[in-house]
């Protein structure tokens, strides 16, 4: 790794190599990192290169998945962007390790008499939202936290569950799942 470390002996010394990143350093120590995807301060923080932080919105355009009494995976089959291509199938797997801010909503297409949705996290319930167990004539369910994901193997879905077995509302504004980048571990 190239760097440039000011020292108290030498004034500024500078290192060359070919990996493309750049360490700034004072006096021998690693004060930030620069390379292709940002800026990371050595306590960890990290300023995104511009479009490298994940960001997507989804929602539900055409018939969506029937949702009965059990927890079934919602389907949004609509995007509205993904900046970085980490959202397909109804799944969100972010390629930078971080805090997600995970926002989602399903609207049964009738009538019902209770249901949920949740996050799920690697196929296992992670955080529940909204849920109710009487009767509602009109309104959805929704879900929000704030997820970490480790940028190579963590993926994160919706799953669902009506009283009564029905597809979800149609439509950008009521059936939806968006989530951003909000800082580095």
């Amino acid at each position: 790794m190239a760097s440039i470390n000011a020292t108290t002996s030498s004034g500024i010394v500078a290192t060359a190599d070919n990996t493309g990143q750049l360490q700034l350093q004072s006096a021998g120590t690693t004060i930030a990192t620069i390379s292709s995807t940002g800026l990371t301060m050595n306590s960890g923080n990290i300023i995104q290169a511009s479009g490298a932080a994940p960001t997507f919105s989804a929602y539900t355009a055409g018939t969506g998945a029937t949702l009965g009494t059990g927890a079934t995976k919602v389907t949004y089959d609509t995007e509205e962007w993904d900046t970085n291509n980490n959202f397909a199938s109804s799944r969100f797997t972010p390629t930078v390790a971080g805090y997600y801010q995970i926002n989602a909503q399903i609207q049964p297409n009738n009538s019902y008499t209770g249901g949920f949705i949740a996050i799920y996290k690697n196929g296992s319930s992670y955080k529940n939202g909204t849920f109710a167990n009487t009767a509602i004539t009109f309104g959805g369910f929704t879900v929000s936290s704030i997820v970490y994901c480790n940028g190579t193997t963590d993926y994160i879905e919706i799953y669902g569950a009506f009283t009564s077995s029905q597809p979800t509302n149609a439509g950008s504004n009521f059936s939806w799942f968006n989530g951003c980048f909000l800082r580095s571990a």
